[in-house]
């Protein structure tokens, strides 16, 4: 299994994995699929990084990359990551290795810190998290509406670079 930088021939497969977890879970709050040709643009164009983890015998089993936590230059050296597994995927340690490949290019860009914005819904999501380091940063009670259910955000931080 190879961590590499996610090329514009991987966006269908990443739209793939998105879009199954977009449609039939409430991992994420989003109920917008991703498009190929947005995905290509991003992996182009966006000044972040962008990994996936690919088999060679199946493709693109996950990504990982991470954009603005919130707008406005005080948050310039603040994060929000995305992580993303196909089911046959998880539990072999890919996630743990695309996040080291995000941390290491963040701590390259002098990222101070990143964020995760977690389900409530997600679990094991948090559990992965901590796995990683990342501490408790706060709960935004009934913060998305999916699926006719009320979901809680949870915030999650890690702390990867020095002050500036």
């Amino acid at each position: 299994m190879a961590v590499r930088a996610a090329k514009v021939q991987d966006a269908a497969a990443i739209c793939d994995i998105w879009n199954s977890v977009i449609r039939d879970t409430l991992v994420t709050f989003t109920t917008e699929e991703k498009h190929p040709q947005a995905i290509a643009a991003l992996i182009k164009n966006a000044p972040n990084p962008f990994f996936v983890a690919a088999d060679p015998s199946c493709g693109v089993v996950g990504f990982a990359t991470y954009g603005p936590f919130r707008s406005g230059p005080g948050y310039a050296f603040c994060k929000e990551h995305s992580i993303m597994l196909h089911p046959s995927a998880r539990g072999q340690g890919i996630g743990h290795r695309l996040m080291d490949a995000l941390e290491n290019a963040a701590r390259t860009q002098k990222v101070h810190s990143l964020i995760a914005g977690i389900s409530g819904q997600n679990p094991g999501a948090v559990a992965f998290h901590r796995s990683l380091g990342f501490s408790d940063a706060g709960c935004v009670k009934q913060a998305g509406f999916k699926h006719g259910q009320w979901i809680d955000l949870i915030l999650m931080q890690k702390i990867i670079g020095q002050p500036h």
